[in-house]
């Protein structure tokens, strides 16, 4: 697990990050119903290389929320504003799920301040086919109603889909992120954030054919929420951009393949330096 710590922002907010390694910074962006312990095993296996920074989105984990809308922009907009916070300039970015969307959309908007750009399984093309789980959920009355009535389920169901078969999370992970999904404030949040990217996502490929900076689309093989089909789309769109299929990887890679992620993120890294 990550020791993180609760920053307090000059907007009175606060945000829960962790902090390991020095170097260049790469902060690392989460989808959902995780937080940053989701990257507990990748962020310690790049730290030699990198300051390796994450943390909770606003209104999601343990962080405060923010006023505003919850759309990739809007999240895009709070990303540049923590990295305002940290003082951070030019930055590497790697983000999955629903962290995909607002690094692409900042690195569409601010080539001068992302270094690179690596996607992992996100839904980053609206007419590409996914999973039944995320269909339900991409219909905002669906999602709303699930998330207030059934949060357990949806939460066992996400974990379930999301490892390979036979591979469980380690109880004091699944508790960290168990004990974040639960609140209230957090799923109200999530449930708003479907139906704010869900209405925005077809309007994003033309962001995306934007972007200038070395980009790695790392997918799982298996991903049964977001096939590797969204990365071929992606990687025609992005001029220039690599494309890679972890062979094996489920949706959730990050933690169960941390290992193969974090090479393949170092060789890009070598490549584009």
């Amino acid at each position: 697990m990550l020791k993180a710590s609760l920053d307090l922002l000059p907007n009175g907010r606060r945000v829960r990050v962790a902090r390991l390694g020095s170097g260049p910074p790469l902060v690392m962006l989460h989808g959902y119903p995780d937080n940053l312990q989701i990257w507990c095993d990748l962020a310690p296996r790049l730290a030699h290389r990198f300051e390796t920074i994450a943390f909770d989105w606003p209104g999601m984990g343990r962080s405060d929320p923010w006023p505003g809308g919850v759309t990739p922009s809007h999240m895009a907009d709070r990303l540049a504003a923590l990295l305002d916070a940290w003082h951070i300039g030019p930055v590497t970015l790697v983000a999955m799920d629903m962290g995909g969307q607002p690094a692409l959309v900042f690195a569409a908007r601010h080539p001068e301040r992302t270094r690179r750009l690596v996607v992992m399984n996100s839904l980053v093309m609206w007419d590409q086919k996914t999973s039944w789980e995320i269909e339900v959920l991409r219909r905002y009355g669906w999602n709303r109603f699930l998330l207030r009535r059934f949060p357990r389920l949806v939460f066992a169901r996400a974990v379930r889909t999301s490892l390979p078969e036979g591979v469980r999370l380690p109880p004091d992970l699944r508790r960290d992120l168990w004990e974040c999904f639960r609140q209230e404030p957090v799923r109200n949040c999530v449930a708003r954030m479907c139906a704010g990217y869900q209405g925005t996502l077809p309007q994003l490929p033309e962001m995306y054919a934007r972007i200038t900076s070395p980009t790695l689309l790392l997918w799982a093989e298996n991903d049964r929420h977001f096939p590797p089909v969204h990365a071929e789309w992606l990687h025609r769109l992005i001029p220039g951009s690599y494309s890679e299929i972890v062979p094996g990887a489920g949706h959730w890679m990050a933690w169960s393949r941390a290992e193969d992620v974090a090479s393949r993120i170092l060789a890009f890294e070598a490549t584009t330096r």
